[in-house]
């Protein structure tokens, strides 16, 4: 990993869409940064695209694809995701925005892949000691996670435990900063990027990939650094270095929301240069 100093100035030039986990990304303890809500804003109003990523729930997400300046927000890795829809003619009080929500499955599929998905749960939760579903467990539509970092602590050998119990039952499963999530599809982080710029946008993200940048804190962000050459890990990164086969091609000197908004200020400064 290189400092975010030695990102070259033509290739920031480039970008035109900023991808961003949001788990100490964006937050600090749950909570967003002043500095990068800001950040978010700013690169809003200089025209760039701006896509949350990250395996909250899609009840916790919602609310903040309403608040935040973002164009959309994958939630759950991939599963769901929420963006402004623009062709609405009704809109609530106060001129706000009205979201639409998308899934990656049928309501079917959907109900059928819940009722495994908490067989699944219940058996980590008897078989792992000290294992508890995520406090956000109630908002989940479309995985399961498990706390290990947020409110409640597993040690690696239990993580690892609960992984293989995820994939042993054929569940797609990821460690983020916080949980260890699980849920039955192909979709992941980078999978729901590419769903996302399509739904979205009506454009193909693999073939605009030098155009975009991913930030990112955690293992769960591997197939997005391994993906993109102008891939950012905030410094709280390190403590995961080790575990990554795939470690972003930059690294911020700040940690979580303040990391975040040095991405923003070196775009943003390479756009300036250009003008």
């Amino acid at each position: 990993m290189q400092a975010l100093n030695q990102w070259p100035l033509e290739a920031r030039r480039r970008v035109t869409g900023v991808l961003t986990d949001i788990d100490d990304t964006l937050t600090t303890a749950g909570a967003i940064t002043p500095d990068a809500l800001a950040a978010l804003g700013s690169l809003k109003a200089a025209g760039l695209c701006v896509i949350a990523v990250t395996g909250r729930p899609a009840g916790w997400s919602e609310p903040f694809a309403l608040k935040w300046p973002v164009d959309a927000i994958v939630a759950e890795n991939g599963g769901v995701a929420f963006f402004e829809d623009k062709t609405a003619l009704l809109r609530p009080a106060g001129g706000r925005s009205v979201l639409s929500k998308l899934y990656q499955q049928d309501e079917s599929t959907r109900l059928a892949n819940q009722r495994r998905m908490q067989r699944v749960a219940r058996r980590v939760l008897r078989e792992v000691p000290g294992a508890t579903l995520a406090r956000d467990s109630a908002w989940r539509e479309t995985d399961i996670a498990i706390d290990h970092s947020e409110f409640a602590y597993l040690p690696p050998s239990a993580i690892n435990t609960v992984m293989r119990i995820m994939q042993g039952e054929g569940m797609s499963a990821s460690v983020s900063s916080i949980h260890i999530n699980g849920w039955f599809g192909n979709h992941n982080k980078l999978e729901g990027a590419h769903w996302i710029v399509r739904e979205l946008l009506g454009r193909e993200l693999g073939a605009e990939m030098e155009r975009w940048v991913f930030v990112g804190d955690s293992t769960n962000d591997e197939l997005m650094f391994g993906a993109f050459a102008n891939s950012v890990g905030v410094a709280n990164l390190r403590r995961f270095e080790a575990q990554l086969t795939h470690q972003p091609r930059y690294i911020t000197q700040e940690e979580r929301g303040a990391g975040f908004a040095e991405v923003a200020a070196a775009v943003l400064t390479a756009r300036d240069n250009c003008q």
